[in-house]
């Protein structure tokens, strides 16, 4: 076999490929033996038929075919050797020429792994945030976990903000009631702004059995954007009272006897929660340095491939629904053009960070055990909330166990990277990212609830 390698572009290349036809011998030979199965010739038993019968029957061109697509995948995983290259994606494979009995000639267009020169990791400093958990800090935990355990009370005055209110709203354009935008008894809290523009101020001021009209842009469904006359009832008018903060409430709330301990377990668990975070800030920061430091083009298939990923989640979760696609791009308040540009901006970030990360596995060899990638399932699959081997199971079946191992390969490599590197607080402490893990299994081993009590979304009517 002859083969030679052009670059198209730093991530791009052509190799021209030729192999004698006597190299497609083999080929050819199962290429006869899977049609002979497959004809039916009276007077021969399936699987017998000759060669020549063969030809006469399908023609030599339809076997030939099979046996240049038997062949092709091997003749070019062995050209990609032979010049050392990474190529990524499906091939565009051409047959430029197939002369029966001479030779078979063919190139492939493929993109490949750009060159990345590492700079010297030695040398990289970063500064998170501090962990220290100020008073302020726990009154606010405090204030939350009272919210939680509140209780609302009919008022008989004006809507004020902070109050809770019960309202029946309809819309209409041009005198068409808007589907989708009315609603009957909709709990809403006046000051939140996540509901219809202008509703708070329409609100503020009026009583129970009050109707206000006024107009407000839709934000969701397919007349997104549109003026909408928008009527809302003030049915009911409530406000939230908080329990009083005594060791009768500790207890109500919490495992503890006395507000003291409530506090206490509170700061030392919001401590832990800022311990991870200052983890997880520092190899986000380590790692941005390393995209901002290392400059090299990016294969297009591989920013393709990210980013189509990153649209069929989104899209999957919202039940390919486009309707709903619209009103999650409505809530994000973004474009179709907008929401396409920064997922492109976000995919070749990601892309341009394994690159590195592989790079870095790359120089210093790292391997992954199967010790390691067990734990990695176990983890995975406990995230799930599914057996470890179904886990392992399904992963295997898709065909993703590669791209597992992958991930692991660049978080020893993250890993490593961080061990080299000189991180501080903004008070200038060392933060030692060993005992930061240390501290983050000892978290994830004890309650994930930083209030010890069980999450109510709304206080109690």
């Amino acid at each position: 076999m002859k083969s030679t390698v052009e670059n198209l572009s730093p991530t791009r290349v052509r190799l021209a490929v030729e192999v004698p036809f006597d190299a497609l011998q083999p080929s050819l030979d199962a290429a006869y033996k899977t049609i002979g199965q497959q004809v039916r010739v009276p007077g021969f038993r399936p699987g017998k038929v000759p060669a020549r019968v063969i030809d006469q029957r399908v023609g030599r061109g339809t076997v030939l075919q099979e046996a240049v697509n038997e062949v092709l995948p091997r003749l070019y995983s062995e050209a990609t050797q032979e010049h050392s290259l990474s190529p990524l994606g499906q091939p565009e494979i051409d047959i430029t020429n197939l002369d029966d009995g001479e030779s078979l000639s063919f190139t492939a267009e493929v993109d490949v792994r750009p060159e990345i020169t590492l700079p010297d990791l030695d040398g990289i400093a970063v500064t998170v945030d501090d962990t220290e958990v100020s008073d302020d800090d726990v009154a606010e935990q405090v204030e939350e976990l009272r919210k939680r355990f509140g209780t609302l009370k009919g008022v008989e005055r004006p809507v004020e903000e902070g109050d809770y209110v019960s309202l029946d709203l309809a819309s209409t354009v041009d005198g068409e009631a808007v589907e989708g935008g009315s609603a009957t008894g909709r709990s809403y809290v006046v000051g939140s702004d996540d509901f219809v523009d202008g509703l708070d101020e329409a609100v503020t001021g009026k009583a129970a059995g009050d109707t206000v009209t006024f107009t407000a842009p839709l934000r969701h469904g397919e007349q997104a954007g549109t003026d909408a006359e928008v009527t809302a009832t003030v049915k009911s008018v409530k406000v939230q009272e908080l329990p009083d903060l005594d060791d009768e409430f500790a207890q109500l709330a919490s495992e503890f006897d006395t507000v003291d301990e409530l506090r206490d377990d509170l700061r030392t668990r919001l401590g832990r929660v800022r311990v991870m975070e200052q983890g997880a800030q520092a190899r986000d920061k380590v790692l941005e340095h390393l995209i901002e430091t290392v400059d090299f083009p990016l294969p297009e298939s591989a920013i393709k491939a990210e980013v189509d990923y990153r649209e069929h989640e989104i899209v999957h979760q919202l039940g390919h629904d486009d309707a709903q696609f619209q009103a999650y791009l409505d809530f994000q308040g973004k474009s179709r053009e907008e929401f396409d540009t920064e997922m492109r901006e976000s995919a070749e970030k990601s892309v341009r960070a394994q690159f590195l990360l592989d790079a870095v596995a790359d120089r210093t060899d790292v391997q992954i055990g199967d010790g390691e990638l067990t734990e990695y399932l176990v983890r995975q699959a406990q995230q799930y909330n599914m057996p470890p081997q179904e886990f392992a199971n399904q992963i295997v079946q898709a065909g993703n166990l590669p791209m597992l191992v992958a991930d692991i390969r660049r978080n020893k490599a993250l890993a490593e990277i961080l061990e080299k590197a000189t991180i501080t607080d903004e008070s200038g402490n060392p933060v030692d990212l060993a005992a930061l893990d240390a501290e983050a299994a000892e978290a994830a081993g004890s309650d994930d609830d930083t209030d010890g009590s069980g999450d109510t979304d709304q206080p109690n009517a």
